[in-house]
């Protein structure tokens, strides 16, 4: 397969893809800002909504390395169309869920849909810009995230006040479908990259057993999972505290919710630089000064009497967990071989797919249990504590892995 010819065709494909991300943050965080409301109509209790919220990450998790294989298999202009239309199908299909057994499965095959998409849009990055402008580009692709993240509660509130959440559901169900079609139109068909290298590499390949030997994979994937349990516990749950707790409107959440992922974007966009530059052989100092600060500012936050100052913690649990976040993805680059590095980030990513699924769940489970959030701070402060007992134990000082002998 052609790389794109043009700087044009590139800028064009990468805004696209940056802006399906976006949306698929928005659908994804709608949930959320809609379990008040859901809570109410279906009379479910918070472990109820837990579940619900858990059910996309397990689909999500599930359908990475798929779609991954898709997109070798048939280039990714086509599964990221395939994958846009399905979950904006199944984001519309939220608003006709008439149970909680049907809302969970609606949630789960959404989960299912979009977790095809990152995998197929850093595919895209590779077939639409030269290989030494790939990192640097699927990086800034990532951005993306916390910029959907921070849009999320400014276009969700609104339509769930103005127009109920069933009708918000359909509404951005909708803008996805004309976006998936927004693409077909101005991204061209790439087929498969270097196909031919491909196969030839294919026998070459390090086994998945060589990299599930290798310690610091797990400790990375541990380290993540424990500051994922934070991050997901927070998106999820951090709106319905807000409401029932603090006593806040839906207005006023959809203006303070995104505040923090303006810090978490920052974070993420340095931190690559600030480990490389003062954490060199020293990573896990770094590791575990974030983890170790992330769970006191995320106590802090909880005891905050006042909600600018609940928000200021928040900010800063997220600025430092996003240093977590962009160390934990960049070491395997740098301490793995060049055919290992993919498989190696994919295995690190699962602990933060995987946390998606079991603390919102956890959380939802402990606040029907005690009727309050207390423990269920707790339960996250103690994941931040897993981290930092782990991150003490890395060594990356150490050589990459050898070469595989000829």
């Amino acid at each position: 397969m052609t790389e794109l010819s043009t700087r044009k065709t590139s800028i064009v494909a990468f805004v696209l893809l940056y802006v399906a991300y976006c949306i698929s943050y928005v659908d994804r965080a709608a949930i959320s800002l809609a379990l008040a409301q859901i809570g109410k109509d279906f009379n479910l209790q918070a472990s109820d909504l837990g579940i619900v919220i858990s059910a996309f990450f397990l689909g999500y998790a599930a359908m990475q390395v798929p779609g991954g294989w898709l997109s070798d298999r048939f280039g990714s202009k086509y599964v990221v169309i395939v994958t846009i239309v399905m979950w904006s199908l199944f984001t519309a299909f939220t608003s006709v869920a008439w149970s909680l057994t049907s809302l969970i499965a609606i949630r789960f095959i959404f989960g299912i849909a979009e977790g095809g998409f990152p995998p197929a849009s850093i595919r895209a990055i590779a077939e639409v810009f030269k290989k030494d402008s790939r990192p640097k580009m699927s990086a800034l692709l990532l951005s993306s995230n916390y910029a959907g993240s921070m849009m999320a509660p400014l276009i969700m509130a609104p339509l769930i006040v103005w127009l109920g959440w069933r009708h918000a559901f359909n509404t951005i169900g909708i803008a996805g479908i004309v976006f998936a079609v927004i693409y077909f139109v101005f991204v061209p068909y790439l087929g498969r990259t270097d196909a031919a290298a491909t196969a030839a590499k294919a026998e070459s390949r390090t086994p998945m057993r060589e990299l599930m030997r290798n310690p610091l994979l797990w400790q990375l994937m541990l380290v993540w999972f424990g500051l994922s349990c934070v991050n997901k516990g927070l998106d999820s749950w951090m709106p319905l505290y807000l409401l029932q707790q603090r006593g806040l409107d839906l207005k006023t959440v959809g203006v303070v919710a995104p505040i923090p992922f303006v810090m978490a974007t920052f974070a993420t966009a340095i931190g690559g630089w600030v480990m490389t530059t003062y954490f060199a052989e020293r990573e896990k100092y770094l590791l575990i000064g974030s983890s170790a600060l992330t769970g006191i500012f995320l106590y802090a936050m909880y005891k905050a009497e006042t909600i600018p100052v609940l928000i200021v913690y928040q900010s800063l649990v997220y600025f430092f967990k996003s240093f977590v976040l962009a160390s934990v993805i960049a070491l395997p680059t740098k301490l793995l071989r060049d055919d290992q590095i993919g498989s190696g980030v994919g295995m690190v990513n699962l602990g933060g797919q995987s946390a998606g699924f079991v603390a919102p769940a956890i959380m939802g489970f402990i606040v029907t249990g005690t009727g309050s959030f207390d423990t269920a701070f707790g339960f996250l402060v103690a994941m931040t504590a897993l981290s930092v007992v782990v991150a003490a134990t890395i060594n990356t000082a150490q050589p990459r892995l050898a070469p595989k002998p000829a």
